[in-house]
């Protein structure tokens, strides 16, 4: 929250009550937005600069609207959205599959500093299977696919790996090794394209070698779901193995499976994961193959063929132990009225369903590009009423432990400003889970209690040792600050207060 919006707050306590719905904005929210870069040309026309200037601008709006979390878009079709020995930069970023910025910089490198800097989260977004995005899209002599195009299946114009090689994991598995051993990434984020979707009417049927090769008898459904899992499977071991602390994370298409196809699913008629694309994403939570599900809830809350009322609640259900974020679609949530909220768009139904379920962690915004065009006043919205507060993301891994608490909490002044300031905390050569990457810092005025669940007072998430808590003039005596640090898994440490004389 900003200081003089704070500031502003503490003096309306003394005359009046904080609005009941920032008072309902919980402390620990994940709050994410997509930032995809596969059919964003604005990236092409861009020097090395403007890119920088534009990842600046975008991250700076998300923040804004009270977003703690950016999944960028980093390998949308084999290729790279940073520096990689293994697979060619992106025609996404260039104009030109291969073709490196000039001046060569690290996109990825560049926008994780950006998010951690304004204590955000960075979770790195693959493509696991796509290689091209278009029957238009012609591949180098040398790439891959031209040298082993047995490991590769085409279907609707666009070539594929094929899940069913091993070579093929591995070789997605090393991207991602190469990725969370090199980046100092919160989350490795995968979206919904496994086996290739429905088109034209037809079901994707083009893997009769690879199955006549490995399938041994097995229903070819059974197969390529077991295809997919071993990749889920081995991505896991792959991140935990390098990064204990990184998550994994899944945005799968929003329906499992219909009830009229199996019993356990939902009340809906489309397009379904388990039998469409081949992905069991019930069975990675049960097996702890991952660590939080984003399902893609683009519908409205009422459309008869798939509720996202309905099934926002399913996949509470059904979380099978992971967390859940919700993926909202910003333009269908801010062009379609909720008559049964008397509101000209659903947001507010949305955003307070997602709270009400006991195992739904917050929201994913599709796309980020329309939360900082403000579509239709969705920043206002999120910035001024359910985002108004900052939130922290969720806590992983063994709760009880903690890290440790901050040292040296002081005040230092200026001719200018009063900075609250306490030493940095050191970590070893060894990076550990337990290390501390962010602070938080709460204010409490004089007439406050100290309560570290109010959402209202925490006013900075911060990497760095210090914030300015004040102008010149400005009067904080007798406000108490609170400073916490979080770890990777974040995780709070104990809190240590200094309050102004």
């Amino acid at each position: 929250m900003n200081i003089v919006i704070r500031n502003l707050m503490g003096a309306l306590l003394l005359v009046c009550a904080v609005c009941n719905v920032v008072a309902q904005n919980p402390k620990r929210e994940f709050r994410g937005a997509w930032l995809h870069v596969i059919g964003q040309t604005q990236w092409q026309g861009k020097s090395t600069e403007q890119a920088k200037r534009y990842i600046e601008d975008q991250f700076q709006k998300l923040q804004d609207a009270g977003c703690n979390a950016v999944i960028f878009q980093v390998r949308p079709t084999a290729d790279a959205v940073y520096r990689s020995e293994i697979e060619p930069w992106s025609a996404w970023l260039t104009g030109k599959r291969g073709k490196a910025p000039v001046p060569e910089w690290d996109p990825m490198e560049f926008a994780i500093e950006e998010a951690h800097k304004r204590g955000m989260e960075f979770h790195a977004w693959l493509n696991p299977y796509r290689v091209t995005s278009n029957a238009k899209e012609v591949l180098p002599a040398n790439h891959l696919s031209k040298k082993e195009p047995y490991r590769f299946v085409k279907f609707n114009g666009q070539t594929f790996f094929d899940p069913a090689y091993k070579e093929n994991r591995d070789h997605i598995c090393k991207i991602v090794d190469d990725i969370v051993s090199r980046y100092d990434i919160d989350g490795i984020h995968i979206d919904d394209y496994f086996y290739p979707y429905p088109a034209n009417g037809k079901k994707f049927q083009g893997d009769d070698a690879s199955y006549s090769k490995f399938g041994n008898g097995m229903n070819r459904n059974d197969w390529r779901r077991h295809n997919v899992d071993l990749l889920i499977e081995e991505l896991h071991s792959t991140i935990k193995s390098r990064k204990p602390w990184v998550r994994f994370g899944v945005s799968p298409f929003g329906i499992w499976r219909n009830k009229t196809s199996d019993s356990r699913g939902s009340s809906t008629s489309g397009l379904q994961n388990y039998d469409d694309l081949y992905a069991d994403v019930l069975l990675w939570a049960k097996n702890g193959w991952i660590d939080y599900l984003a399902p893609q809830l683009y519908w409205t809350l009422d459309m008869k063929a798939a509720p996202s009322r309905h099934l926002a609640q399913w996949w509470n259900d059904n979380a099978n132990g992971v967390d859940v974020y919700i993926g909202q679609d910003v333009q269908r949530t801010m062009n379609t009225p909720d008559p049964g909220n008397k509101d000209k768009n659903e947001l507010d139904t949305k955003v307070r369903l997602s709270r009400t379920l006991p195992n739904v962690g917050g929201n994913v915004w599709w796309h980020g590009y329309w939360v900082t065009d403000n579509y239709k006043g969705v920043a206002d919205s999120l910035a001024l009423k359910y985002q108004s507060t900052i939130a922290l993301p969720p806590v992983y891994g063994e709760a009880r432990v903690k890290p440790a608490s901050v040292k040296g909490l002081r005040l230092e002044q200026d001719d200018r400003k009063t900075y609250l300031v306490w030493d940095k905390a050191n970590t070893g050569k060894m990076e550990k889970e337990t290390d501390v990457v962010r602070y938080v810092v709460y204010q409490f005025f004089p007439v406050e209690k100290i309560d570290l669940d109010d959402s209202q007072t925490i006013i900075s998430v911060t990497p760095e040792n210090g914030v300015a808590v004040a102008d010149a003039g400005d009067k904080i005596g007798g406000c108490t600050f609170v400073v916490t640090a979080l770890d990777r898994m974040n995780r709070e440490s104990d809190p240590v207060s200094i309050k102004v004389k």
